[in-house]
């Protein structure tokens, strides 16, 4: 039987980094977008840090709390996409790898950020009470960073590396993979039910994960 007092734990530690990786991610997207030619996410009043405009009940709420609740061995979540028109584009094809690669990039600065966070908690040498909270926030902030810039960083539309990839090769190769867009999700859910998912996120996520931990000089266990 699932531990309700320990999810409610895990949720206080996870809940504001959850929301605002992906808010951020998907906010990131919209200004870019701007930057490049298309306001259809500022018309849309998408261009705003507030997480109501950007939840998903169900990817954003719902999805995370059960990974959580059955203890999976990573939590994912999604929010409501950013509307971006690619044919408003400058360069449609060039940008909209651009716009897509914003989104990766976001969680990439906010788990040094998280990272940070850690390091003043090690730095202040302060091991109880909410400051361990603090520590524990930090570390799952850098976690759920990394696994969605690893997440979207694969290369199958509609996430970002797939839209990324479109852009970038040529048109022979790229036209066909984005055919593959209408079905993308459909094949992730599959790769996630089927326990594939999980192993083919652990080694760059670990990787990556390291990488931020030793850059800024930490050798940090997860929560």
């Amino acid at each position: 039987m699932p531990d309700f007092s320990s999810l409610a734990q895990q949720i206080a530690i996870w809940a504001i980094p959850v929301l605002f990786a992906i808010t951020v991610h998907e906010a990131a997207h919209g200004f870019v977008a701007r930057r490049y030619g298309d306001d259809t996410a500022a018309r849309a009043g998408r261009l705003t840090l507030n997480p109501i405009r950007h939840v998903d009940p169900v990817g954003t709420l719902l999805i995370p709390a059960l990974l959580l609740l059955f203890k999976a061995p990573f939590l994912i979540g999604w929010a409501k996409p950013v509307p971006v028109d690619f044919r408003k584009l400058r360069s449609p094809l060039r940008d909209m790898a651009i716009v897509a690669a914003a989104g990766p990039a976001s969680n990439l600065l906010m788990a040094f950020g998280w990272a940070g966070l850690v390091w003043t908690y090690v730095a202040i040498g302060a091991p109880q009470g909410g400051w361990t909270l603090m520590r524990d926030m930090g570390i799952a902030g850098v976690a759920i960073n990394v696994v969605l810039m690893v997440l979207n960083l694969i290369p199958l539309p509609p996430l970002d590396g797939g839209r990324i990839a479109v852009g970038l090769l040529p048109r022979s190769l790229g036209l066909p993979l984005s055919k593959v867009e209408p079905w993308g999700m459909v094949i992730l859910i599959v790769l996630l039910v089927s326990g594939v998912l999980g192993p083919m996120l652990a080694l760059p996520f670990s990787f990556v994960e390291g990488l931020i931990y030793s850059a800024i000089g930490l050798n940090v266990t997860e929560p």
